[in-house]
């Protein structure tokens, strides 16, 4: 993870220009909406000001705005984000076939979806939206055209389809969606907090002054920030999904740098937490190396041991994982995907029981739950 010491050294000049535009953005985004966190604040302003260099990034990060529920302010945010991005192209009731030739590859428009619950909620409805979906997984990243057949000889055509979107609906969007986005959640408002009402005719010219301000402040950056590799507190897909918004953050200086990869850790951390079957997994993992500890590490441990001890960590979820608690079978199946199984092994006394060998979680515990000294050592550590 990056210390402040390790962020880049910036030019004053576009940082005070830059550091100003973002906190007048940030302050009238919270003017008409309350975002559940100060974290999701900063990545929703951020997101923005990415869409003004969309041709300068190597992903273009969705934003999922979703919540429980209708009254979460979702399409609120949405009107605020139309009227300060780049270009933006509302594809209420539009195909995808018009989508698609709405993206150009030399100035892509930012995609605002609304209501995408009435386009993937269903099975039905998602099936036949999978054109949408494809070109919203496709356009994530650079150089995935779409292949039609156009004119009467029905001629092969590519189209790009490298674009910015932002997205709003009730409930979680396809995962494969979700897994390319910075996942804004939603909630009603609680009694106390309060927003202005926003007006079209009163609000829009101080938002598209802004949005101004923006293009102004990044499209003479755009060699620049076409070049900068920054450092990053996440790895991965969710490295992809944030780095325009911390590149942005990073041309602007002042505390925008910190505080942006203060929300990405945050909020990354966060919706690795929603996936609860992958939870599941990595927890498994880290309450069996708790286990192996508890024993004094031996180099093997019984199946009926082993599912003792989880079973009676109070903390964790495996007394209630069945009507039995977490069986052997179960457990077998949390360890599948990690290609461990337990064998016949022999435990002192001479005795011969299944069970598993430390050895066999040694690579699995290294790449999806290191200790926090690992982590400190690599560089990727909190």
């Amino acid at each position: 993870m990056a210390e402040p010491s390790d962020l880049p050294d910036l030019a004053p000049t576009p940082s005070s220009k830059g550091e100003e535009a973002l906190s007048d953005l940030r302050r009238q985004i919270k003017r008409f909406v309350v975002l559940p966190s100060e974290e999701a604040l900063t990545a929703v302003t951020l997101w923005i000001a990415a869409t003004h260099l969309q041709t300068a990034w190597q992903h273009a990060p969705r934003l999922a705005v979703v919540g429980p529920a209708k009254r979460c302010g979702k399409s609120r945010l949405l009107d605020v984000v139309t009227e300060t991005v780049h270009a933006p192209l509302i594809t209420v009731n539009a195909s995808p076939a018009a989508i698609f030739r709405s993206i150009t590859e030399k100035n892509p428009p930012t995609l605002l979806v609304d209501e995408a619950d009435t386009l993937f909620g269903t099975l039905k409805a998602a099936e036949r939206n999978e054109d949408l979906r494809g070109l919203l997984n496709a356009g994530h990243q650079r150089n995935r055209p779409t292949l039609r057949v156009t004119g009467p000889d029905h001629t092969p055509v590519a189209f790009p389809t490298f674009a910015m979107a932002a997205l709003a609906g009730i409930g979680d969007l396809p995962d494969t969606i979700m897994d390319r986005s910075v996942v804004i959640r939603m909630r009603r408002r609680a009694p106390g907090e309060s927003v202005a009402a926003f007006r079209t005719s009163r609000d829009t010219p101080a938002l598209h002054t802004l949005r101004d301000r923006l293009t102004a402040w990044l499209h003479p950056l755009y060699a620049q920030a076409m070049e900068m590799e920054p450092v990053m507190p996440v790895e991965d897909r969710a490295a992809d999904t944030w780095e325009p918004l911390v590149i942005v953050a990073d041309l602007a200086g002042g505390q925008w740098p910190t505080t942006a990869r203060a929300a990405c850790r945050t909020m990354t951390a966060h919706e690795a937490g929603q996936d609860e079957d992958a939870g599941l997994r990595t927890r498994i993992l880290a309450d069996i190396r708790r286990a192996f500890a508890a024993e004094g590490d031996p180099g093997a441990l019984r199946t009926s041991r082993l599912i003792d001890q989880l079973n009676a960590n109070t903390e964790a979820p495996w007394a209630e994982h069945s009507p039995q608690g977490l069986t052997p079978r179960g457990l077998q199946l949390l360890l599948k995907d990690y290609g461990i199984s337990s064998a016949n092994h022999r435990f002192p006394g001479g005795t011969q029981a299944k069970g598993f060998a430390r050895a066999q979680f040694l690579d699995a515990w290294a790449r999806y739950c290191p200790t926090p000294a690992a982590e400190s050592a690599d560089g990727t550590g909190a």
